[in-house]
């Protein structure tokens, strides 16, 4: 099988050994049938040349690429289009009957049982659609912001269970750790609703008060059956740091619950990424690099760096806004830059990198 010349390749030859930058990442994939743009992706990372299927393969090969192209040419039509088909979804239909439940429990939590076993069926229900669940592309169909402790909720329980499972926890966790970020801030319940509303800094009163949450949930959630202790721990524990600066009770390290440990990350970033009453909704890619930078000595490090890892392993060719405005897609993820691809926005290479000015504001598919 040849090694060609890059400036001899042509579209439509298929690649059959996989493309590796200078650096030791994977620019292509094996099987990789190439488009008229990656000719100046492989120019652009100094690629001298590629190993491809002979003449014959070749031609075979040009057909998925002319289909690819048709793909391409599709890409080009309306964003809120493409927006709203991605929205329409089952798993978006399963996520508002979680929201409508959830709801409902903490209206009742303070008078009423949690109904556990429905809590319980709705959510592996949700659960059973997570393949169409991304961290960092999903976002509600609507979103209320008085709604904001609902949507906080059940995201956290998605994005908790993805946790889990990337980090290489048993199974028998996956689900608990979900229950564990579904019902972590369940105190707020008993905490005053126009503290939790404030748009103004809280007075140290007020702090202490709205801190109680975390003692608050973990008295709600104690005599409940059918969740382990470990979901009752990360109501209380999920707001400790490793150095022990957090609170209620300043734990440190190992005293944490690692699914405190989970949700404590899970949180954050929902928090972060979610419209607020009194703060705007920040771009995913910015918080993660917030929560990389800030979490030394505050979060888990395995923990964090699992995440950050694992929700930007996005596939090349995925839709972007850049925080200028211009619109472009993904053609390279270095992961050692993890939150800073090489994109290409108007035949241009752009690798956010070195142009720290830039960052991906929002990812449209």
């Amino acid at each position: 099988m040849p090694y060609i010349a890059v400036g001899e390749v042509k579209p439509g030859s298929k690649i059959i050994q996989d493309v590796v930058t200078p650096l030791g990442g994977t620019l292509f994939p094996k099987g990789k049938v190439l488009l008229p743009r990656d000719m100046e992706i492989l120019q652009a990372f100094l690629i001298q040349q590629v190993e491809i299927e002979g003449s014959e393969s070749e031609a075979k090969a040009s057909e998925p690429a002319k289909s690819g192209n048709k793909a391409a040419t599709a890409k080009t039509g309306s964003l809120i289009n493409e927006s709203t088909l991605y929205r329409n979804s089952v798993l978006h239909d399963e996520y508002e009957k979680m929201i409508a439940l959830i709801k409902n429990c903490y209206r009742s939590a303070a008078a009423a049982p949690l109904p556990i076993l429905e809590l319980r069926n709705q959510l592996e229900i949700l659960i059973s659609h997570l393949k169409e669940y991304h961290v960092l592309k999903f976002a509600p169909r609507t979103l209320n912001e008085q709604d904001y402790n609902y949507h906080n909720a059940v995201l956290s329980a998605l994005t908790s269970y993805k946790i889990a499972q990337w980090c290489g926890y048993p199974q028998k966790d996956w689900l608990q750790a979900a229950f564990a970020g579904l019902l972590h801030d369940i105190g707020n319940v008993k905490v005053d609703p126009s503290l939790l509303l404030k748009p103004e800094s809280l007075t140290n009163e007020e702090k202490e008060e709205v801190r109680r949450h975390t003692t608050y949930g973990y008295q709600l959630l104690r005599n409940v059956t059918a969740i382990n202790e470990g979901v009752r721990l990360a109501a209380l524990q999920h707001h400790e740091k490793v150095d022990g600066s957090g609170y209620p009770l300043r734990m440190e390290g190992s005293q944490i619950h690692v699914y405190a440990k989970i949700v404590a990350v899970a949180d954050i970033f929902h928090a972060m990424t979610l419209e607020r009453a009194y703060k705007k909704a920040q771009s995913p890619y910015l918080v993660l690099e917030q929560i990389l930078t800030e979490s030394f000595g505050k979060l888990d490090p395995v923990i964090v760096q699992t995440f950050i890892q694992k929700s930007t392993e996005l596939y090349n060719g995925t839709r972007i806004r850049l925080s200028d405005g211009r619109h472009g897609e993904i053609i390279f993820t270095d992961r050692t830059h993890p939150t800073r691809p090489m994109v290409q926005v108007e035949g241009t290479i752009v690798n956010l990198a070195t142009e720290r000015e830039l960052y991906i504001d929002e990812i449209i598919a």
